[in-house]
């Protein structure tokens, strides 16, 4: 499939969750955020500027999925260099952590509710580091002017959607004492259509606006913070705090037939992902198959299978273990990898291959006290008039993260030590000063050198399967962005059971059961796909937003119904 076709497949008029502009775009989970990064663009700010307004407007619209304690990788393309760079706002794990953090006295797994919702589960905040970090290196608008409209937005207060509903039926078991008095004020849940303000998150916003992120992890913030967790037996202290350190480092890329892919590095184990199942993809040729055959959601499942084997044994946090990255992505390894798919049948011998035979490292254990320089999320994009790229996605690790709100402060901590494998034994297991391995995806994709294409998803490990079958409707089958988004999608890990959105037809089920595989018997929504096409010969952009949230796309220089 030609650019050429694509363009044309691209439908220009205004539907909802879809925007078509030339001067600027963004797109997010929500429309309070696309409409505050659309309005930094058309204020004469960057990609960058637009996007560090557009993840504290989400902070206010939000609050459950990210916030001021999340965790993000963030992506900038820098169109007069040329170059992609990579933010790394990761959570890590505190000094005082220790590997057995979540088994029991017996080395059994704690379950994942007891697990997950204590102290021990917060990891060290990255984000705010992250977009002081991004602003300072690429942004264009001081600190104060970007979080201005987050700030109005928190004192006007946000409208309950449906995401807000929906998470307070599934999940309201996770939230501790303080934050119910926020979502269930007088013990009734927030429902949907109410304006809900969160007094103590505008003062909060408004001591981030006039101390930058050093209120957060130096000053009285951070003294919150520390008590907060010490009183939910964690394991942070004000230390971990004050060494906390954002990075930035060129993105890495690999190749899907003439595109050039740029995703982020190890500790994110979602760029490996994707870059791993499209080479794995290109060499089975997906595209000679009608998009709605069996034959293409049996390559999708044995890849995402293959993929989840190896980013199991191998993928890391590169200052504690050497990864076989080279390998993993070399030509032949792959070509071994590739003859597990057979067309007939479910493999069950799928496991972790050998690329270390192909690397020119050997596994290695790293001084553990060094660092390399180096719906539970959301994605969220800008693109300026010039030709630069912010993509971003960042997460509080699932809803409500670990369900401690901050008292007085008004925003909930993390849950990101579950990123970690509660498994002492595996290469991903809790270290302390360690980065947890991270499945956000936040992607761009080139042509001849020029930006074609941006996108990611929230979802833990489906992200880099939400973003890998959106590309392929794009760029394979030559959807518009908007359909590439909907197009129903399917995820499975290393077993049988396939998880799959409304929309899956019923002969490619019945085909694929008769193959070993299992369907979950409940459709669900898998991700929540933010993307924008760019046309690099008109500077068309083309935005299209997941029907799972009531994000939109919003162009600069478009009016809207």
């Amino acid at each position: 499939m030609t650019m050429d076709h694509i363009w044309k497949n691209q439908q220009s008029d205004l539907h909802e969750q879809r925007a078509h502009g030339k001067k600027g775009m963004t797109a997010s989970a929500t429309e309070e955020s696309s409409a505050i990064g659309a309005d930094i663009l058309s204020k004469g700010g960057n990609a960058m500027d637009a996007l560090v307004a557009m993840q504290f407007a989400l902070a206010v619209a939000e609050p459950f999925n990210t916030g001021l304690a999340a965790s993000g990788f963030i992506m900038y393309y820098d169109a007069k260099k040329k170059k992609t760079f990579v933010v790394n706002g990761h959570s890590i794990s505190p000094k005082k952590a220790h590997k057995n953090v979540f088994v029991d006295e017996r080395q059994d797994v704690i379950p994942f509710l007891e697990r997950s919702t204590p102290g021990t589960a917060v990891a060290v905040p990255g984000i705010l580091k992250g977009m002081e970090k991004a602003l300072t290196e690429f942004g264009t608008m001081p600190w104060a002017d970007v979080m201005e409209p987050a700030v109005q937005l928190s004192e006007k207060g946000v409208r309950v959607n449906l995401t807000w509903n929906t998470g307070l039926e599934r999940f309201s078991d996770r939230l501790g004492k303080e934050a119910k008095k926020f979502f269930f004020p007088e013990g009734v849940p927030l429902t949907e259509g109410e304006i809900v303000v969160n007094k103590e998150l505008t003062k909060t916003l408004k001591l981030l606006q006039e101390k930058g992120a050093d209120v957060f992890y130096r000053g009285e913030i951070a003294d919150k913070i520390i008590e907060i967790v010490q009183s939910f037996d964690g394991f942070m202290k004000k230390e971990d705090l004050l060494s906390y350190e954002a990075t930035v480092s060129e993105a890495i890329s690999g190749t899907y037939k003439d595109y050039t892919v740029a995703v982020p590095a190890p500790p994110n184990g979602g760029g490996f992902s994707l870059l791993y199942m499209l080479k794995l993809l290109e060499k089975l040729d997906i595209a000679q198959y009608d998009i709605h055959s069996w034959e293409k959601y049996y390559l999708f499942a044995e890849v995402m299978r293959i993929m989840t084997a190896d980013k199991l044994a191998f993928m890391g946090d590169p200052a504690f273990y050497d990864i076989p990255l080279n390998g993993l992505l070399t030509e032949q390894y792959l070509d071994d990898r590739v003859k597990l798919i057979n067309f007939e049948f479910r493999n069950e011998d799928i496991t972790e291959g050998n690329p270390w035979e192909y690397d020119d490292k050997q596994p290695h254990h790293k001084n553990a006290g060094t660092t390399d320089p180096g719906p539970d999320t959301t994605h969220f994009i800008a693109v300026d008039e010039e030709g630069n790229i912010a993509a971003c996605t960042s997460s509080l690790e699932h809803f409500f993260g670990s369900g401690i709100m901050v008292p007085g402060y008004g925003f909930l901590l993390n849950n990101d030590m579950t990123d970690f494998d509660p498994d002492p034994a595996g290469i991903n297991s809790v270290e302390p000063g360690k980065y947890p391995v991270s499945m956000k995806t936040p992607t761009i994709v080139f042509k001849d050198g020029k930006p074609v294409l941006t996108l990611g998803s929230p979802g833990g490990p489906t992200i880099p399967t939400s973003v890998m079958q959106t590309m392929i409707h794009i760029l394979d089958y030559g959807m518009d962005v908007k359909d590439a988004i909907e197009e129903p999608r399917i995820y499975n890990g290393t077993g049988p059971l396939i998880w799959q959105e409304e929309g899956i037809p019923e002969s490619v089920k019945q085909t694929l059961e008769k193959m070993n595989f299992q369907f979950d018997s409940i459709a669900l929504s898998i991700g929540n796909v933010q993307a924008v096409l760019i046309n690099p010969d008109t500077g068309e952009l083309f935005g299209g937003s997941d029907s799972s949230r009531p994000g939109i796309p919003m162009a600069t220089d478009t009016k809207y119904k």
